[in-house]
């Protein structure tokens, strides 16, 4: 008997030995996307590419508004055949200039959805390698979904991420000043 015990305490001594301390910690996936430097850099290079092709688009429209006033002041004085002859023509114009916004404006978003999962992914990568190198057994991602409702806020690491993914700048210091 006092050899199980004796072997009992041991084996208990060894698991507790063996036993790894978790490190967690969790972070703002949302603030750490949102104030990445490369992220605010992509935000604002497709809208500037969204404000051009709206310029641009609005600038077809008025050229087609134009056009239209001018038929509506001589349609009168045209004979029937001309008049549905630059109907179907201003319809035909009409119809390219809707497939062109569509087209442009599929274009962006498909461009900026693409450069932002590559973004995101990026991020991902990034808190991986920084669990991995600092030691963290886990680190847990908040979400606008509230997937962590309570964490101590010694564990939240949002602000080193983003100060780390940003190559040591602190951009929230920035955009304060």
């Amino acid at each position: 008997m006092k050899k199980f015990l004796w072997m009992a305490s041991v084996v208990l001594i060894l698991a507790s030995c063996n036993q790894q301390t978790v490190k967690t910690g969790f972070v703002n996936n949302t603030k750490v996307v949102s104030d990445y430097t490369e992220m605010k850099a992509a935000q604002e290079k497709w809208t500037k590419k969204n404000n051009e092709v709206r310029a641009e688009l609005e600038e077809k429209a008025k050229q087609f508004q134009i056009e239209v006033q001018g038929y509506q002041n001589i349609m009168n004085s045209m004979s029937k055949a001309n008049r549905e002859k630059k109907e179907q023509e201003l319809m035909g114009k009409q119809q390219l200039l809707q497939r062109d916004q569509q087209s442009r404006v599929q274009e962006i978003q498909q461009g900026s959805q693409k450069e932002i999962d590559s973004i995101i992914g990026k991020v991902k990568d990034f808190i991986k390698d920084y669990g991995k190198k600092n030691g963290y057994t886990y680190i847990y991602g908040e979400t606008e979904a509230s997937n962590i409702l309570y964490g101590k806020e010694e564990l939240d690491i949002t602000d080193e991420i983003i100060e780390a993914l940003n190559g040591g700048k602190n951009t929230e210091s920035e955009t304060k000043e």
